[in-house]
């Protein structure tokens, strides 16, 4: 299993990211955007939830979550905020950092697979998206605006996606409307190691 791409920071780099993060001003947005700061929920303590988040970003093994790894699995842990993908011969494993459901009434666990791809997706809001938001448009095509990014992968529960964000603040964060969202060049590397009919598992 090879190592993941990814690089525990040490105790001095944190602090220093944190202040930094702390002490960045806060751009003035209209709340009301599909890709505003008002769809992603603040932290009560972020210096608190970025320490949590570094030590619970961890690697798995698929062994306890999956009985084989026919066309790969994935692995979405809402609690830690990652994305774990297994390839089919279990001699390939990448981690990835995630944004989770905005709220548990928004967040679905459990087995799904993935039954479509598509790059340069469209995005349409849910009829419940569009009762908490109703200045939302009720389409976006592909490109910047679309809160689906570059890439989408479909899972067989409808409205539920794995796709990417042009909003990088909402990477690590609860920040979406049930869906799991990767950074764009993530979401595009997830895209080619994974196929129909991928397992899919949310715990």
């Amino acid at each position: 299993m090879s190592e993941p791409n990814f690089k525990k920071p040490g105790r001095r780099a944190f602090l220093a990211g944190s202040a930094a993060l702390l002490a960045s001003p806060v751009i003035a947005q209209d709340l009301g955007s599909v890709n505003s700061s008002g769809t992603t929920q603040g932290e009560r303590d972020l210096t608190e939830s970025v320490r949590r988040n570094i030590s619970s970003f961890r690697t798995l093994d698929w062994q306890p979550y999956f009985s084989d790894l026919r066309k790969g699995a994935i692995l979405v842990d809402i609690d830690s905020r990652a994305l774990h993908y297994w390839a089919e011969g279990g001699d390939f494993y990448k981690l990835y950092p995630s944004s989770v459901p905005l709220s548990e009434e928004l967040t679905r666990r459990g087995r799904t697979k993935i039954v479509r791809k598509v790059e340069g997706p469209s995005w349409r809001p849910t009829p419940s998206m569009l009762e908490r938001n109703p200045d939302w448009p009720e389409f976006i095509g592909p490109g910047p605006d679309n809160p689906m990014g570059t890439h989408a992968l479909y899972l067989s529960w409808t409205y539920y996606r794995i796709h990417g964000t042009h909003d990088t603040r909402k990477i690590g964060r609860q920040s979406s409307n049930g869906c799991i969202g990767l950074f764009n060049e993530h979401i595009a590397e997830l895209f080619e190691l994974s196929e129909v009919g991928t397992q899919v598992l949310l715990i």
